[in-house]
């Protein structure tokens, strides 16, 4: 496949794709712009106010990196999303969630080894993913693990995170070397 949106040369950009790209990479304190960022680049203001809500709900959200980066997983499988998988699941590993769970969750099962917090995120992500809706008994079971800051937290980064996802898709954003396509769902 073809990268439809690949990296801009800066002499080709605008002031403002500029501005943006200096903010991202002030931000997030990296030489780096890469991945999902490289799109949304094509409108400068959307990356600028994207960005600042990745970096609250990664760095700052009131889940902690194990629970909020399984839920990253969730999503980037849910989409297909190889190029975010392959950031974010080694990063899944260093926080703490388990080979058998990143195993599970890349195959497009579902896990059998979570523990409580872990069983209420996956819960909820897959309801609302699934069913683009939250069952009584799922959301309370959720509620009561994470509270309500935790709660929308997560819905935060399940659309963060969906909303990357669709913009590569969309896109065809190329893989980093060294990451694989996810296999296919059985």
């Amino acid at each position: 496949m073809t990268d439809r949106m690949p990296p801009m040369p800066d002499a080709e950009m605008t002031a403002a794709q500029r501005e943006a790209v200096q903010d991202y990479k002030d931000t997030r304190k990296t030489d780096e712009f890469e991945g999902p960022f490289v799109p949304l680049l094509r409108s400068p203001e959307l990356l600028r106010h994207a960005q600042r809500v990745g970096e609250y709900l990664r760095y700052r959200s009131a889940l902690p990196p194990r629970l909020s980066e399984l839920a990253i997983l969730v999503t980037a499988r849910h989409w297909s999303q190889s190029y975010e998988w392959g950031i974010h699941a080694p990063i899944a590993a260093k926080a703490g969630v388990s080979a058998a769970v990143i195993e599970a969750i890349e195959q497009g099962d579902t896990p059998t080894d979570l523990d409580e917090d872990q069983m209420a995120l996956y819960g909820l992500c897959r309801e609302l993913l699934d069913t683009r809706q939250v069952s009584e008994p799922t959301y309370a079971l959720a509620f009561d693990r994470f509270g309500e800051r935790g709660v929308i937290d997560l819905v935060g980064i399940l659309g963060y995170y969906s909303l990357l996802a669709m913009t590569m898709n969309a896109t065809r954003t190329a893989l980093s070397p060294g990451m694989q396509e996810l296999p296919e769902f059985r």
